[in-house]
């Protein structure tokens, strides 16, 4: 069996749009359209408290463990033992697998905008058969070429996030210059307050889902391994990924609040809307089908960077006798088949969903909110960990520190981080009041269900393991605990 280790090396350029491309997606930006001129303060109040925290965090914890397997494993299992560790991990991957069907809805919405005929396209994006076809053609196309090896998944991903997230953005961002500068008309109100109205608490629901719209920044430690110095290289396609990532949102935003009217923003479909108006006012419609087959593969970039993720990191917990045999298997290459297989058939199955939804927009809303859901527990475990390690680990090799010396600055930076974390998480329960999310009891059932099955399931499997599911030919490496005393 082939190690994983010995995979291509990674450049900082490829891994720092690999981290724009699994952080950014466009799909978000017509949600945040809604707030106006205020968007912008929570974009930049979320990267104040999220983004940033978020990326030294991890920075400091993949540049401490650069020469050790398990990513977010590793690090919340050094501090809190090996069933949070387990814990942290799992919601990773499980987070990703019920995240695949939300972002893969934006690509069909996309695609359904290849053609030139507007009330067609936009029937065509709200047919959910149509929908569901496409999610998973694009899902196993995925899986097809993570299979393949980490090459070809660095290869998609770079050449994706350029044409499929970084280019349409630059080119959204330029259409609403060239308009405002022509004398077009703004449907964004310039005038309008920066600071948010905080008295109006629906305003507070909503803006804490954009906290996970900067999720993702930490699965590059995942690869850690696979770039060259990675002490000093991550750091910097951190900080790279991360500026850019922020630059995206609040200009795009904007240009989409510039050319749509706030009571005409769709969550699916307002993007692809968006291009259309800019389009037809340059009188450059034919570019239409153009701009939606590239989202369409930046969105198969985005998924082909979580599939070879989150997978390959619960694959290497796996094979240290983490899950069953069956979960360890990899085809020739050495990645982690089963497991791949497996997330896809989780996939085919909430992609079935969208037959019994009322509608693509209420399926997808509820979706994405267990995701945010799951993903901040993961949070707090890892900005939790990070604190703890400045005091179990005081000696510990830190290429990347936040702070030269002593924990205070660590403890601002990853204390602000799980406290944003934590007022996200009470505030996703809540519905949001802009959105028509259908019944509220379905709402609360299947966030309050989806969280305690998903948290509990790698509690029971952990408690279930056996000696016999340590692969033998494993180099995860031990915990630097295991020779003082076995933490559970």
């Amino acid at each position: 069996m082939k190690q994983i280790s010995k995979t291509a090396k990674l450049s900082v350029a490829t891994l720092a749009i690999m981290n724009v491309t699994a952080v950014v997606s466009l799909r978000g930006l017509p949600a945040e359209a809604e707030y106006g001129l205020s968007s912008a303060f929570y974009y930049l109040f979320a990267a104040l408290v999220f983004l940033i925290p978020t990326a030294l965090v991890a920075a400091e914890l993949a540049a401490m463990f650069a020469d050790k397997q398990g990513g977010v494993f590793r690090w919340v299992g050094e501090a809190f033992g090996k069933r949070m560790g387990f814990l942290a991990i799992w919601l990773q991957w499980v987070e990703s697998t019920i995240w695949y069907p939300t972002v893969l809805t934006f690509g069909a919405v996309s695609l359904a905008f290849i053609g030139m005929n507007d009330a067609h396209d936009m029937s065509l994006a709200s047919n959910r058969l149509y929908t569901l076809v496409v999610v998973l053609a694009i899902y196993w196309l995925a899986t097809f070429i993570s299979l393949k090896g980490m090459s070809w998944v660095g290869k998609v991903s770079k050449i994706g996030g350029l044409v499929g997230t970084i280019i349409p953005a630059g080119l959204l961002v330029v259409l609403a210059i060239v308009y405002l500068a022509s004398g077009g008309h703004s449907q964004l109100d310039f005038k309008g307050d920066f600071f948010p109205d905080f008295s109006n608490f629906n305003n507070l629901v909503l803006a804490s889902s954009i906290f996970l719209f900067y999720a993702g920044m930490e699965m590059g430690g995942i690869h850690v391994k696979d770039v060259d110095n990675p002490s000093r290289n991550y750091p910097k396609a951190v900080f790279i990924g991360s500026f850019v990532t922020v630059l995206i949102f609040v200009l795009g935003t904007y240009s989409l609040g510039i050319i749509i009217p706030k009571d005409d923003i769709n969550l699916t479909q307002s993007l692809l809307v968006g291009f259309d108006r800019y389009f037809a006012y340059i009188r450059a419609s034919w570019l239409s089908p153009v701009i939606a087959v590239a989202l369409a593969f930046g969105v198969l970039a985005g998924v082909l960077t979580w599939v070879s993720g989150p997978s390959k990191g619960i694959f290497a917990v796996g094979r240290a006798g983490y899950l069953p045999p069956f979960f360890q298997k990899t085809n020739k290459l050495g990645v982690q088949r089963n497991i791949l297989l497996i997330q896809g058939g989780i996939v085919t199955l909430l992609g079935l969903l969208f037959v019994v939804m009322p509608s693509v927009q209420s399926f997808y809303q509820i979706l994405s909110q267990l995701t945010v859901l799951l993903y901040l527990i993961m949070y707090l475990l890892m900005f939790a960990a990070a604190i703890y390690l400045r005091y179990s680990m005081k000696k510990a090799n830190r290429p990347f520190r936040i702070g030269s010396k002593g924990n205070g600055l660590m403890w601002i930076v990853g204390g602000v981080g799980f406290l944003g974390s934590l007022l996200a998480f009470i505030l996703s329960f809540i519905p949001p009041g802009q959105i028509a999310v259908g019944s509220k009891t379905m709402w609360y059932a299947v966030l309050v269900i989806g969280c305690v099955v998903v948290v509990a399931a790698p509690l029971i499997i952990y408690a279930m393991r056996k000696p016999s599911w340590k692969d033998a030919d494993t180099n995860f490496e031990p915990f630097h605990w295991e020779e003082k005393g076995a933490k559970s």
